[in-house]
């Protein structure tokens, strides 16, 4: 049911407005507010998906109502109602954040196209606002230690910034949570963040991946293509296991980094970008410099902030926390309910050397979810989680 409220000094225009929509969906619930006063009081105190609002009133008018609302919700979709004589004002609203305006007397059409695309877009900002929450509880960082907070009060001391930022930590430790948790978090989170594994992308690849090509400029190239920094403009793109990446395409990186400007492959126009750039690795970057394997200039650009995120071995006392979340998650999962681990059990888990970090806790935890019995038990652990 979508609620509306129509902010109307005129009793004839609130009475055609209440029954051209009652008469278009009943599912419309619609309120009524004789001036600006009453209709900010009543939006202080409901949850409205539309308001229609006069501009001319006693006491407020609409556009002050239009500049009130703004600040208590700025995802409420108002149209401005106008005579002809506020047709100016009205078209000056909509720099001021009102979807759509409509004149006196109302045009049926005109009135509930407007009407249903204004709702449709509220739904779609809460359906988008849902779904980004179950995308940042994916990226979730579960726990409290010592260890894993220092790392969790960086990114909200980083994240509203356009710094860029270096995260290090071993393989399997959550390094892409950070990077996430940092996206997330920022002034960028409405534009997309494009990850891109150097690891996984052959090195004669890497460029015309980040990069991107012109048809014909090798063999394969069949047509343009855009690069993973043109699609991530005006948004972040990760570089994972930035270590791998060949000394070639780290040049080209370094140039887009200081400059802001790319070049496709094949190409000699320069192409404009403004991105935050985060990276990641699992090597010690500083002996890959010693050994030319890196470029010094390059790490100097991506480490403003260094992130480094601790071994599991070293975060011991979160392995309850996460042993709980990845029960309930693989649960989910599967449709089955969730098997508890008893103390002990959760005690011998926390004795193990965890090479492998989270990753591998992931692993053992569904093994034994799955082997083991209704409770999984210490003698479960011995059974099915040998290392």
């Amino acid at each position: 049911m979508s609620k509306i409220l129509i902010i109307e000094d005129e009793e004839t225009i609130r009475r055609v407005l209440v029954s051209i929509l009652s008469e278009e969906n009943e599912s419309y619930q619609v309120d009524i507010a004789e001036d600006g006063v009453v209709g900010l009081e009543k939006i202080k105190n409901n949850d409205y998906d539309l308001i229609l609002c006069d501009i001319k009133m006693p006491r407020m008018d609409g556009v002050e109502l239009l500049e009130a609302v703004k600040k208590i919700d700025s995802e409420i979709p108002i149209v401005m109602i106008s005579g002809h004589g506020d047709m100016e004002t009205a078209i000056n609203t909509m720099r001021l954040g009102a979807f759509d305006y409509i004149s006196k007397p109302p045009d049926l059409n005109r009135l509930l196209n407007t009407v249903r695309n204004a709702l449709d877009k509220k739904k779609l900002v809460v359906e988008n606002k849902i779904l980004k929450k179950k995308v940042s509880k994916k990226y979730e960082i579960i726990g409290n230690s010592e260890a894993i907070e220092r790392v969790k009060l960086m990114i909200e001391k980083v994240a509203r910034t356009d710094a860029r930022v270096l995260i290090t930590g071993p393989n399997g430790t959550g390094k892409e949570l950070v990077a996430h948790q940092l996206h997330d978090k920022s002034d960028r989170s409405a534009a997309p963040m494009i990850e891109v594994n150097c690891a996984a992308i052959p090195s004669e690849l890497i460029e015309s991946e980040l990069f991107g090509h012109v048809k014909g400029a090798f063999t394969s190239a069949v047509k343009d293509r855009l690069g993973k920094f043109e699609v991530a403009n005006k948004g972040t793109i990760f570089l994972d296991e930035i270590g791998d990446m060949s000394l070639s395409a780290q040049a080209k990186v370094l140039r887009a980094l200081q400059e802001g400007i790319i070049n496709r492959v094949g190409a000699d126009n320069d192409i404009k970008i403004d991105v935050r750039v985060i990276a990641a690795t699992n090597k010690d970057l500083k002996t890959e410099i010693a050994e030319g394997r890196f470029r010094e200039d390059l790490y100097h650009r991506l480490a403003v902030i260094l992130i480094s995120v601790p071994s599991l071995n070293d975060r011991r006392e979160d392995i309850p926390a996460l042993i709980e979340h990845f029960a309930t998650k693989i649960a989910a999962e599967q449709g089955n309910a969730v098997k508890h681990f008893t103390q002990d059990a959760v005690n011998l888990l926390k004795e193990y050397d965890w090479t492998g970090n989270i990753r591998e806790l992931r692993n053992v935890v569904e093994r034994l979810i799955i082997l083991g019995g209704n409770e999984i038990s210490e003698n479960d652990v011995k059974a099915f989680a040998s290392k």
